[in-house]
């Protein structure tokens, strides 16, 4: 094993922490679009109080959809995470915190009335604050991304095997205390210490499948049906099966990604993953409009259909409402203005899930 300080894998050799990765945008891109579907389907089967089609994909992509997201984040941190406190703080910490209470502002400002309207408004102000505590609607995602990056530094001198096994043993007790940062914190920290720990063999993942592209099309047949048919008999959701099936559908979605970047198809995906924050906390503006529009005029009765239409006006929604912000000199909702930068201000882009 390299030292996992190091990037020893071919792919990551020469990376720095400005550099974009093909195959990395390309994974990012498909998790984010998964996460878009899965908070696009549900919210639009509930409404209507029925399923359809998308359910499938849904289901299919719950193993390893948030795992392979927080394993990619994790994936760069070797090359950082020796920087001083300040820095890192700065670029780990006070970077997704500064998106987090903006966001969370505006999702609340949407939902306020509703809130009023079930509760009063004596207690809107205390739920606002609450959302400081217990993570508010779809961000707790760059919510519990700072507590990762600090408690992986604060652990560097303890052996990295103890903390793997512990982490692997938090996700296998399936903890649930009813407070969002405990419990997912305990199922997702394995995946995210994984990337960060085993970055040399997730890059030399990708070099294998780039190298070998039909083996890798079978190898990723295999997994399909495999992931499908322990979803389909409710076996993904056991003990062991869940973690075994998080690995293998990270791995999965990297070995797809590598071979998407090799013959450079579908490069949506790959601007998607580049800009997988914008997309993240715009989102839910997009996704909810379209799903209310299209469930009150019931102009198109299949629920599936709706789903899907509510998935990609989520998707491209929110990549509209960014550059609408641009135009219109709102940068701030996107970009971190200068006077929330505790250190130097780095160069290059500033939204990036991992440096």
């Amino acid at each position: 094993m390299a030292p996992s300080g190091t990037i020893a894998a071919s792919g990551g050799s020469n990376a720095s922490a400005a550099a974009r990765v093909d195959w990395v945008d390309y994974a990012k891109g498909i998790c984010i679009v998964m996460v878009v579907m899965m908070h696009s389907v549900l919210g639009v089967e509930l409404a209507a109080g029925q399923t359809g089609f998308m359910h499938v994909l849904v289901a299919f992509a719950k193993p390893f959809r948030m795992p392979d997201f927080f394993l990619i984040s994790g994936l760069f941190l070797p090359l950082v995470i020796d920087r001083d406190w300040r820095t890192y703080l700065d670029r780990k910490v006070v970077h997704f915190a500064y998106f987090y209470v903006v966001w969370v502002t505006i999702q609340f400002g949407f939902k306020a009335p509703a809130f009023a309207a079930e509760t009063g408004w004596r207690d809107v102000g205390l739920l606002y604050l609450e959302s400081f505590i217990e993570p508010f609607g779809t961000l707790w995602f760059i919510y519990l991304l700072p507590v990762f990056f600090v408690v992986t530094k604060l652990t560097r001198k303890i052996p990295p095997l103890a903390i793997w096994l512990v982490a692997a043993a938090l996700e296998t007790a399936s903890i649930a205390t009813g407070w969002t940062v405990i419990d997912e914190f305990c199922a997702r920290f394995v995946y995210f210490y994984s990337g960060y720990l085993f970055a040399p063999y997730v890059f030399g993942l990708s070099d294998r499948a780039r190298s070998h592209p039909a083996l890798a099309v079978v190898a990723l047949a295999a997994w399909a049906l495999v992931n499908a048919g322990l979803v389909v008999i409710g076996a993904s959701e056991w003990k062991i099966v869940s973690l075994a099936l998080g690995f293998a559908g990270a791995c999965a979605i990297i070995t797809m990604a590598t071979l998407l970047a090799r013959a450079q198809w579908l490069n949506f995906f790959r601007f998607c993953g580049e800009h997988s924050i914008v997309i993240y906390l715009a989102f839910f503006l997009p996704m909810a409009t379209t799903r209310t529009l299209l469930l009150r005029t019931g102009i198109i009765p299949d629920i599936g259909t709706i789903s899907l239409i509510v998935t990609i006006f989520g998707v491209i929604g929110a990549l509209a409402i960014w550059q609408l912000a641009l135009r219109l000199g709102g940068n701030f909702l996107f970009e971190r203005p200068d006077a929330f930068w505790i250190a130097p201000k780095k160069a290059g882009p500033v939204l990036q899930a991992a440096e």
